[in-house]
C-alpha cells in the first residue's frame, strides 16, 4: 500500500484529513502483513502485525513486527518509535523526550523526525495536526481516558508548543452498535453532555439488558473535541469488533493483538 509516495510492506489506513501540508505524515496498522501467530495473527491464521509486547505474544514476534513498522518509516527519523506505556489515563508526553514504557496515554511533538504512537485494540486513538504542520500529536482515548480529559490534555500541549488551528482524526475503534457499557461510563459523560444534546444522543439503550447502553465513543470524541475549538474533524468510520478481517479487538477476542497510529513531520 501506498501513502504520501512511500510504499508499506503490510496494510494502513491513511487518515482522510484535508488541507495539510505534504509533510505531515500519518498512518495506523491493521492486523495484517507481520509474523504473530494466532491469535495474534491475521483473520485467516497467518501472519500478523501485532506491535503490543504486554499481550502474550511470542517477544521475537513482536520484535520483529516493530522492526517492520520502524524500517518502512522515513532514515532520517531522529530516534526509533517511542512505545507508551498506556493506562487509561490524561498524561500527555514530549515524544522527542520520552523513552520506551513512558507512562503517558498521548504524545505531541513540534520536532521533525519524530514520531507520536500509541497503540488500541478498541478504544479510540486520535491523531491531530496543526493546519500548518508545526505541530502533531497522538492520543489513547479509551472511555476511561476520554471521560477524564486525555484529548482536552493533549490539545492544551500542542498550544502550548505553538500550534494554530487544530484538526483531528478519528482512527479505527469500536463501532457504536457493539459497545456495551453499564451506567458508571454513562455517569462519567453525564456532567459533559448535559447541554451537548443530552446522554440520549451518545447512548442508546439496551432493549434486551436493564442498565445497559451502547455508546458511540466517536460522537463523544466529536463533542470533547468541539469544547477545544475543534472543529474540523476526521474519521471515524471503522468498527475493530465487527471489522474481524482488518483489526484485533479485544472486546471480541480477549487474546489479540494491538494495532498503532503514528503521526510524525517530515
Amino acid at each position: 500500500m501506498n501513502t504520501g509516495g512511500r510504499t508499506f510492506p503490510f496494510a494502513v489506513i491513511e487518515p482522510d484529513w484535508e488541507g495539510l501540508p505534504a509533510h505531515v505524515r500519518a498512518f495506523s496498522t491493521t492486523r495484517n502483513g507481520g509474523v504473530s501467530l494466532p491469535p495474534y495473527g491475521d483473520a485467516r491464521g497467518g501472519g500478523g502485525l501485532n506491535l503490543g509486547d504486554h499481550v502474550g505474544d511470542a517477544a521475537m514476534a513482536v520484535a520483529a513486527n516493530r522492526r517492520l513498522v520502524r524500517d518502512a518509516l522515513p532514515a532520517a527519523l531522529l530516534a526509533d518509535i517511542t512505545w507508551l506505556s498506556q493506562v487509561h489515563g490524561i498524561i500527555v508526553c514530549d515524544a522527542g523526550a520520552s523513552l520506551d514504557k513512558t507512562v503517558a496515554d498521548a504524545s505531541s511533538t513540534g520536532q521533525k523526525n519524530v514520531v507520536c504512537a500509541v497503540m488500541t485494540a478498541d478504544c479510540l486513538p486520535v491523531l491531530f495536526s496543526d493546519r500548518e504542520g508545526k505541530v502533531v500529536a497522538a492520543a489513547h482515548a479509551g472511555w476511561r481516558g476520554l471521560a477524564a480529559g486525555v484529548l482536552e490534555n493533549t490539545v492544551a500541549h500542542m498550544r502550548a508548543t505553538g500550534a494554530g488551528e487544530i484538526i483531528a482524526w478519528l482512527g479505527p475503534a469500536i463501532g457504536p452498535s457493539q459497545f456495551e457499557v453499564g451506567e458508571d461510563v454513562l455517569r462519567a459523560f453525564a456532567p459533559m453532555l448535559g447541554a451537548s444534546g443530552g446522554i440520549s444522543a451518545y447512548f442508546e439503550p439496551d432493549q434486551d439488558k436493564a442498565g445497559k447502553y451502547h455508546a458511540n465513543i466517536y460522537a463523544l470524541a466529536r463533542t470533547v473535541l468541539a469544547r477545544m475549538g475543534v472543529q474540523q474533524v476526521y474519521g471515524g468510520k471503522y468498527c475493530t469488533v465487527t471489522e474481524k478481517d482488518k483489526f484485533y479487538s479485544y472486546r471480541r477476542d480477549g487474546v489479540t493483538g494491538r494495532m498503532a497510529s503514528l503521526i510524525w513531520l517530515e
